[in-house]
């Protein structure tokens, strides 16, 4: 009988373990629309596909699970007024850098490299009405600073 009680305790456990992930976690990047990092002068650093997240949901969830993403993409999540934002990694399992946006499109704050799988607040220094999440090591290799903006547009 203990056998069949193990094996019972396996199979749920595994269950509940299929039910936190979705089951698209790592199916393909879903591409919204493009976004561009500008320089002051207008000119464009470098421009990704962006999966777009402005509902409750979709925000909430974010990159969570994702155990790939490439230096051509991104998230950008919208909000309908500037404050100050609270972002955390928990569930992600690969570093990102936080960009935190002005209603301007004017980049405010970043935090590099986050902890994966951290429960720790990532917290804006400014009040931020966009959240643009990338690869880790992004902001950096492009030289993304708080004098950056971006730009972006939907997929028709």
């Amino acid at each position: 009988m203990r056998p069949l009680l193990l094996i019972g305790l396996l199979l749920l456990a595994a269950c509940a373990s299929k039910e936190e992930t979705p089951p698209n976690a790592d199916g393909p990047f879903r591409v919204d629309g493009t976004l561009a990092f500008v320089r002051p002068d207008g000119s464009v650093i470098r421009a990704i596909e962006i999966e777009i997240a402005e509902d409750e949901k979709a925000r909430q969830t974010g990159l969570m699970y994702r155990r790939k993403m490439t230096l051509g993409q991104g998230m950008l999540f919208l909000f309908d007024e500037e404050e100050i934002r609270r972002f955390w990694m928990a569930n992600t399992p690969i570093p990102l850098d936080i960009m935190f946006v002005g209603a301007d499109s004017q980049v405010v704050s970043i935090a590099r490299r986050t902890r994966p799988l951290s429960q720790e607040n990532v917290v804006s220094t400014s009040p931020a009405q966009y959240v643009v999440e990338v690869r880790g090591g992004f902001s950096e290799r492009y030289g993304i600073d708080e004098n950056t903006r971006i730009r972006w547009q939907r997929n028709p």
